[in-house]
């Protein structure tokens, strides 16, 4: 297994890539601003792109340089260009209606951590593995998915919305990445392409909400209509 044999530069290059990846997280939680989303879910794909190469290369996962590659130019170029363009067209430039404010946002995020921490110690625990990098690779992609349903909640512009459903996704690729390594390619790849689709329904979604609300906030999303 490869978190069994790791050398001391490989789990230190791990690690780093992880926490950088969830301190972004904390970003988005402690902002108003979309643009401060979009930069740092960008930054955070493009260390998860360093991760899998890392982990290729450590691992001798030849594959998970094309998902490297693949994870650079989709969820890091890509979809933030794309998203980058829907903020363009709405002109909206910060959360107004927030159920939870930044600070507070950013203390349930630490308590998410810890309870992350603390779960994952346990479930290392049954498999020996306490003294070894899959404790952190748990706890951060626990945290992210966390943090991730925590923006579904409190966030209500459709683009927050969007933003904290990939954060959710960015955990779980990032925990696959160091934890089951030798996934099929092909299941990173339709991974990569879900995204892509979900992001183009949220732009329809945001575009209707637009023209037929007038406003992009979810609040306003009273009832469905068949």
């Amino acid at each position: 297994m490869l978190i069994q044999n790791l050398s001391p530069l490989a789990s230190s290059l791990f690690s780093l890539l992880a926490i950088v990846s969830l301190l972004l997280s904390f970003v988005m939680l402690g902002s108003r601003w979309l643009k401060n989303y979009l930069y740092a879910f960008a930054g955070e794909s493009w260390a998860i792109a360093a991760l899998s190469a890392t982990v290729g290369y450590y691992g001798n996962y030849p594959e998970l340089y094309l998902v490297a590659i693949l994870t650079l130019l989709f969820r890091g170029l890509l979809l933030p260009y794309l998203i980058w363009r829907i903020i363009r067209r709405l002109e909206v430039d910060r959360e107004i209606h927030v159920v939870m404010q930044p600070s507070s946002s950013l203390v349930v995020g630490a308590l998410f951590v810890m309870f992350a921490l603390t779960v994952s110690f346990r479930a290392a625990g049954q498999f020996h593995l306490e003294l070894t990098v899959a404790v952190l690779a748990l706890t951060v992609m626990l945290s992210m998915k966390l943090i991730g349903f925590l923006l579904l909640a409190v966030r209500h512009e459709a683009i927050s919305q969007v933003l904290g459903l990939l954060v959710l996704e960015n955990g779980v690729f990032l925990g696959s990445q160091v934890l089951v390594p030798g996934m099929p390619l092909l299941i990173e790849l339709v991974i990569l392409f879900d995204l892509l689709i979900v992001v183009a329904c949220f732009g329809v979604l945001v575009g209707y909400l637009l023209t037929h609300v007038g406003t992009t906030s979810s609040l306003e999303l009273k009832r469905l209509v068949g």
